[in-house]
């Protein structure tokens, strides 16, 4: 086990920042999270983390969750909810994370970004994620930069739960191969950085075992849920059409933002990259990285089982609208 360190974690309540939260108090940190709603937290307290309320957009508790800190790990990234502009909430709210590490001399950075961001600087969170690599390389931060490609997590609302609910399944019609990863994997990854001198101021792609195109992964889908998708093909033309019309009205700007990452996930471009160097680097085992075929295997299993818990105690008008 590596020394303690007081790590804080900015996104904590996300998707992949609760991963890390959960691997570095599991690796003997002292963990705190920054949180916009303390409330929406009470897991992370649950696990041990201290909670600090605070918005990157705030410089006031941005000093505050810095005090005493030795390392911070970036997980952070608007939400679609989200009202403001990625611009607004990603850009400038990196901008003041870093001035703040620097006032309070918390040099250690280790920073979430995507992979081939330089390749997309049309799509906005590719280039603030390529921007932001650039603003730590020029910065006099010891920073570790981790290039993910997308969440196994994302492929169950996309794909999984769809085809089991026998709804239509929306892909590309030059869909992207992905090589996807289990946060918990990439959580590894960020936290073996923070004591890994070795890693300061690099860049290391965390992608998963394989890439997978969208019509693969449903094949997965079926297989393991025994159950045949529904599937429409989408042309990146009518995507852009979309993107151009919400682009009119300044409260749906963000909408378009998002609309733009289809360049990303349909332009038919591999997202993938060896990964032999970062497992040496940061001395991890291979072998113990997720793949996707367990990791949907797994997950239907377990719906499955508790679908099927649920039945015994339902009427047998309501058993016929189970999707099983």
């Amino acid at each position: 086990m590596t020394d303690s360190m007081q790590v804080l974690v900015v996104g904590g309540t996300g998707t992949l920042g609760r991963q890390i939260s959960k691997r570095a108090i599991d690796a003997g940190h002292k963990v705190r999270c920054m949180v916009r709603t303390p409330r929406k937290a009470a897991f992370l307290q649950e696990w041990g983390c201290e909670i600090t309320q605070g918005d990157l957009l705030e410089l006031e508790g941005l000093d505050y969750s810095l005090e005493g800190v030795d390392a911070v790990i970036d997980a952070s990234t608007s939400r679609p909810d989200d009202p403001n502009s990625v611009y607004k909430t990603d850009w400038d709210g990196k901008l003041n994370l870093f001035r703040a590490c620097e006032k309070a001399n918390v040099n250690r950075i280790v920073f979430l970004s995507l992979l081939a961001a330089e390749n997309y600087r049309e799509v906005p969170l590719m280039d603030i994620k390529y921007c932001t690599e650039l603003l730590l390389a020029n910065s006099s931060l010891d920073y570790t930069i981790l290039q993910g490609a997308a969440f196994m997590q994302g492929v169950i609302g996309q794909f999984a739960i769809p085809i089991l609910d026998s709804q239509t399944v929306w892909i590309s019609g030059s869909p992207t191969e992905i090589a996807y990863m289990n946060t918990q994997d990439i959580a590894r990854f960020a936290v073996a950085a923070i004591a890994n001198k070795e890693t300061i101021r690099k860049s290391y792609p965390v992608v998963g075992p394989k890439a997978w195109n969208a019509e693969k992964i449903i094949e997965l889908c079926e297989k393991a849920s025994g159950k045949k998708a529904k599937t429409i093909r989408v042309s990146p033309f009518l995507i852009g059409v979309a993107q151009n019309m919400v682009s009119f009205f300044e409260p749906t700007v963000h909408v378009a933002e998002r609309l733009a990452f289809a360049e990303v996930t349909g332009g038919g471009a591999r997202l993938d990259a060896p990964m032999e160097e970062t497992y040496k680097t940061f001395d991890l085992d291979p072998n113990q990285t997720t793949t996707l075929e367990n990791y949907i295997s797994d997950y239907y299993a377990m719906i499955i089982k508790r679908l099927k818990e649920m039945e015994a105690d339902l009427d047998k008008e309501t058993k016929k609208k189970l999707p099983f």
